[in-house]
C-alpha cells in the first residue's frame, strides 16, 4: 500500500513534469508526448503546449507580417508561458479556449 509521503511525492513529480512540457514550447511538449504513456493530467499539458507553442513558432516564419505580429506576440506569448507553466505545476487541469479541446481530441486520437 503506498504511503501518503509517496503519494505527494508521485502528485508533485507529476506536476513537476506537466509544468516541464511548457519550458521549451512545443519541443518539451512533443518529447513529453513520446516518453510519457500512461499519465493523462501530464499528456493533456505536453499536446496543449505542442499545439500552442507550435502554432505561435509557425506564425512567426510567415515572411514579414509574422515578424509585425511577432513583436506584439512575444511579450503576449511570454506572459502565457509563465502562467501555463504555473497553472501545470500547481497541478490545475487549466485549459486554453479552443486550443484546450483541441488538445484533448487530439490526445483521444493518439489511443
Amino acid at each position: 500500500m503506498p504511503s501518503a509521503k509517496n503519494e505527494v511525492v508521485s502528485k508533485s513529480n507529476k506536476n513537476m513534469m506537466a509544468a516541464a512540457a511548457y519550458l521549451l514550447g512545443f519541443v518539451t511538449g512533443v518529447v513529453l508526448l513520446l516518453v510519457e504513456k500512461e499519465d493523462k493530467f501530464v499528456r493533456f499539458h505536453a499536446m496543449q503546449s505542442t499545439i500552442t507553442f507550435g502554432l505561435l513558432f509557425l506564425v512567426g516564419l510567415v515572411p514579414l507580417v509574422g515578424w509585425l505580429v511577432g513583436v506584439v506576440l512575444a511579450p503576449l506569448s511570454l506572459i502565457l508561458w509563465l502562467v501555463l507553466m504555473w497553472k501545470a505545476y500547481q497541478g490545475e487541469m487549466f485549459k486554453l479556449p479552443v486550443i484546450g479541446d483541441l488538445a484533448e481530441k487530439q490526445l483521444e486520437k493518439l489511443k
